[in-house]
Parts: C-alpha cells; structure tokens; sequence
C-alpha cells in the first residue's frame, strides 16, 4: 500500500494500511512540525492507501457518452450510491476519496480534521436512509456517472446560518457538492443534476435553492465540487452574499406566474 504526504509528496509504501500509516506518522515526525492529532494523521494515512486500492474506476475522459438519466437516491438506489463513492466518483484522486459527502452535514473538527473513511462512509449512507441526506445520481448507459448533494439547508452544519436574516433554512435546498467520475466530466452531468434539483424543488417544498460556488476554485475538474459559477448564473441564480472563499446564490424554486392577459 502506499501513501503520499501532503506536506512534500514524499511516498510512503508498506504491506497493510496499519505499518503504512506507521511510516506516515513517523515520516511527520521527522520532516514536518505538523500540530494534527496523531489519529487525524492515522486516519490520512489509511484512507489514503486504502483508497488507491478500492478506486478502480476509469480517470481518462470518454470523448462521448450516451443519455443521462438522473434519479433521486431512494433507498433502493443507495447500493448504486456506495458502488459510485466506493470505486468510481474519486478514481485517480484518493486524497479525496474518504469525504462521501459528510462534510457539508457535519464539518471536522481541529481535534480530528480527518475521520476514517468507513465510518463516515456508514454514517451518510444511514443519512440516506433516514432522508437528512438527500441527493441524486446521474446515470450513463445504467451507470452511475454523477452525483449532487441537494439537502435541505437545515440540514447542513457548515451552511444553515449563512443568511440569517434570508429565508427560513427549512424552506431552501442547498447545492452542496457535485461529484463526477472522471470518464464523464465536461459531458454536461452537472448540469443534469442541478436542473432535476431545480425542477423537483417546489414538489419538495421548498420555496428556494440556493448554492455555494467557490470564488476561486482550483484548476482541475475536480475543484469544481461546489459547481461553476457560470453553471447558476446560466440559470438565474442571484448573488446573494459574497464570502471569504464563496458567494451564497440563490434561485426562487416557485415559478414566475404569468401576467393574466398571457394566460
């Protein structure tokens, strides 16, 4: 197994996730003045090179695809969810790949800045179940390609007081994180997925949805996860608060009534 630091991209490799996380530790110790807890640095170590051994799905960019299809994550579809997390949403990025999308719910803490992918992993796939997590795939040829978190605000620790004094975070669902599988990036998956949020909004009962685009991503596919500013502006989303590393954007989910003499 291998790990790669953060710190230097040096490269540690053992037999199991156990000794691996070993010479991460003491590789810290020697060349980093690193204040993380010793388990959050364990925890870094074992995801990372667990993750390059469970991450087999494709990282090179199909130049077409076929239809796209997106459905909500009912839980008959959490199976398809986990095989997406588990093998394809992060292939060629494992530093990424213990997230499963917890963090928007329930952000880490400075005591443990890095949780073990297995629980984390049990923990949203039990949100699923129990609806505090709410969010769709997008497929491709019976594939699972794509997925969005569209939760409810309320349900979001890192975002349900970003407007205090905007609407009730009961009534607005929040575009979290898009996650695409690298084979299929730039064949328009996102904006699949965020136009079912906004056709499906009002039947969800709510009366806005809203988003967190980065203010200035990274370069790669990937440090698109929040979604692409042009992505909401596209739609109409309206800048609602310009932040230190976001901008909260925001859409009304109840459709414009026409003017009777349209009618």
């Amino acid at each position: 197994m291998k790990v790669k630091c953060f710190g230097c991209d040096a490269l540690m490799e053992a037999d199991d996730s156990e000794a691996v996380a070993d010479a991460f530790v003491a590789h810290g110790r020697e060349c980093h003045t690193w204040s993380y807890p010793d388990e959050a640095i364990r925890n870094y170590a074992r995801n990372y090179a667990e993750a390059t051994e469970r991450l087999t799905g494709g990282t090179e960019r199909l130049s077409e695809i076929g239809a796209i299809t997106v459905h909500p994550v009912t839980k008959e579809r959490i199976a398809d969810w986990l095989q997406f997390f588990d093998h394809d949403g992060f292939a060629g990025n494992p530093d990424w790949a213990s997230c499963y999308c917890l963090e928007p719910h329930v952000p880490a803490t400075p005591d443990l800045p890095e949780r073990a992918w297995r629980e984390t992993r049990a923990t949203v796939a039990e949100r699923l179940r129990g609806c505090t997590t709410f969010g769709y795939l997008a497929y491709v040829d019976g594939r699972p390609a794509g997925w969005v978190n569209a939760s409810l605000r309320s349900d979001y620790a890192l975002y349900r007081h970003v407007d205090v004094d905007g609407p009730e975070p009961t009534s607005v669902i929040g575009v979290a994180c898009f996650v695409i599988a690298p084979p299929f990036r730039r064949h328009g998956i996102a904006s699949a997925l965020l136009d079912r949020v906004i056709t499906d909004a009002s039947a969800r009962g709510a009366a806005w949805i809203e988003a967190y685009p980065l203010n200035e991503p990274e370069g790669s596919d990937a440090g698109h996860y929040r979604g692409p500013r042009s992505m909401y502006d596209a739609r109409g989303f309206e800048s609602i608060k310009v932040r230190e590393r976001d901008t909260v954007v925001r859409l009304s989910a109840i459709p414009a009534r026409l003017p009777l003499h349209a009618r």
